[in-house]
Parts: C-alpha cells; structure tokens; sequence
C-alpha cells in the first residue's frame, strides 16, 4: 500500500512541473513576438488538451503564433488577466474563462464555437465530505479556489438545494489542494481540476489508510441532475475592444479555436500519450477524461445551460445579473 502523502508528493512534483511548463509557453517565440499578436490565457489543466490541439503542435503551432501570444496559467488567473487594463503588460485579450467571470468583467464576448463543459460525470470538480455529515449539515468548506465558476456552481447548489436554509450560510475557505488538510480543518473539501482526479484515482488507497468514509460529490453530475442542463465551465472570451482593434472578425478568430480543437479531439491518443508522461494519472483514465466526462462544443445545449447557471446564480446572490 502506498504511503499517505504518496498522491499529494506526486501531485507538488506534477505542480511544479507543470508551472516550468506553462513558463515555457508563455516564452515561446520571445525573439519573434509582435504587438498586434492577440495575448491569449489559457488554463494548464488536462482537461483543455484537445482545446490547444494546434497551438501546442505543428504545422499549425507556427503560423497561429503569428497572430497569437499563448501563456498557460489557472482558471481563475485567466479571469485576472481580463480585467487587466489594456495596456497592463500582463493583460490579456483572450481568456479561456470561468463563466462565472463573465458576469463580472465588462467588455467581453464569448467566441463561438468551444467550451469546457460536462453533460454527464464530470470528475474534475468534487466535493468531498464524511459520510457521517449530512450535507444539510456542512458549514465550512475548505476550497481550491482556482476556478471561479466551480466555486460559484457549488454556491448555488448550497443555497438552493443542499443548505437552503437562509440563516444558516455556507463558508467556504480558501485552502490548498490537498484533501486530508482541508478536512481536517473544514466540514467538507472542494477539489477541481487534476488535483480532484489525483483525489479519484487515490480514494481507495485512503480508506484502507484511514478507515473513514467519504462521500465524493461530483459537482457537475449534481448540477445536470437537479437542473437538467449541462454543465459549462469555461469559454474562451474576448475583449470587445481588442477584437475590433484585431482588424479581424469574430468567425475568423473562432474557426482557428474550433479548428484547433477538432484536430485535438482526432488526436487524443497522442495526448494521452503526451498526458501520461506529464501527471501521475493512468492512461485509461486520461483517455476517458478526455473522451467521455468533457465536452467540448458549446452547442445549444450548453448554452441553455449557461443560461440556467446565470439565472441561478443571480437568484441566489452569487453572481449580479448576466444575459448571454
């Protein structure tokens, strides 16, 4: 059996591998950068590999570097460099954003076309309580904070169906993500991203360590289940401002996004291959992330979820009022 801080050891050395990563991205092509490139923000998850399909791997790497600046950060980081003036060097034009940033940022407009979305299972965005807490009893959660929009989703599902009681709030901390310090000083934990399917992979090995029984509450499933939507996570957005200064159209920016993400989707067995090297996960689970638990088009159906989400979000004071 694996000792206790095995995932969590593994899960600090992915973390700072994957930071040299996105250092590494985000300095591509120095030598040849121009001022007119559009700076994009993109999330170093896994779950966005397909998305980036084409501005990680050739032919097409070199000719979008053309007209784009990549640097991969988190979810919520993305949101920041949004909010950024213009002029701010570490402001960005495109985002691939928390949608719950899209109601609290003016000025963008989401690019048709691709999302980080769920219609089933998600995996990636857990609650994780004791068995013996009802969740009507849960007062403090321990947060990874690095995803506004899943904060916000499970905020709702608090306040309108978990703990709806008005008087008895629901705090949520902000908390590394590691799973046995966040219990140990919060009610229940909220895990997103890798680190929550690091959580996954490790939920056996932690029984037969601990002896004590969890519940691992898949946000996303809960959502599809009590709103009958899908779940949307991220959308790539753009400043209104630095589209009409592109000189070019908003169809024409997101055929190269879709375009990227279609040839992502034809070659995932190249990044699972790619994946597996990078993040302690099995292969057969990253090929079933990648192919089964995210959705990747942001069809009518995921935009009458986003609908609900915003709607939602607004009734229960989580978010001000937005319309898409």
């Amino acid at each position: 059996m694996r000792t206790a801080l095995t995932v969590w050891n593994r899960l600090a050395c992915y973390s700072e591998g994957v930071n040299d990563f996105a250092r590494q991205g985000s300095g591509a092509e120095e030598n040849t950068r121009k001022e007119d490139r559009l700076r994009i923000a993109a999330i170093r998850f896994l779950n966005p590999a397909p998305l980036m399909w084409d501005f990680e791997h050739e032919p097409h790497k070199t000719s979008l570097a053309e007209r784009y600046r990549l640097e991969l950060m988190m979810p919520a980081q993305c949101a920041e460099r949004l909010a950024l003036p213009i002029g701010d060097p570490q402001a960005a034009d495109i985002g691939l954003v928390p949608v719950a940033a899209l109601a609290t940022t003016p000025g963008l407009k989401i690019i048709p076309g691709c999302a980080i979305a769920s219609k089933r299972k998600v995996r990636s965005i857990l609650l994780v309580r004791r068995a013996s807490q009802p969740l009507s009893e849960i007062k403090t959660v321990a947060a990874d904070t690095s995803s506004r929009a899943s904060l916000a989703y499970t905020q709702i599902l608090f306040k309108r169906w978990w703990n709806p009681d008005a008087a008895r709030k629901v705090e949520f901390v902000p908390h590394y993500p590691d799973l046995d310090p966040m219990l140990d000083s919060a009610d229940a934990a909220m895990l997103i991203g890798d680190p929550a399917l690091f959580a996954l992979e490790e939920r056996q090995n932690r029984f037969e360590r601990t002896g004590e029984e969890l519940v691992y509450h898949d946000v996303a499933e809960e959502w599809i289940k009590l709103t009958g939507v899908p779940w949307v996570a991220a959308v790539w957005a753009i400043r209104e401002t630095s589209l009409a200064a592109s000189g070019r159209t908003l169809d024409e920016i997101a055929a190269d996004f879709t375009s990227s993400r279609d040839r992502g989707l034809a070659n995932i067995e190249t990044l699972v291959e790619e994946w597996s090297a990078r993040i302690p996960l099995p292969a057969n689970t990253i090929r079933t992330y990648l192919t089964s638990n995210i959705f990747y088009k942001l069809d009518e159906e995921c935009l009458a979820g986003l609908r609900r989400f915003y709607d939602l979000a607004a009734e229960t004071s989580v978010l001000p009022r937005y319309s898409i």
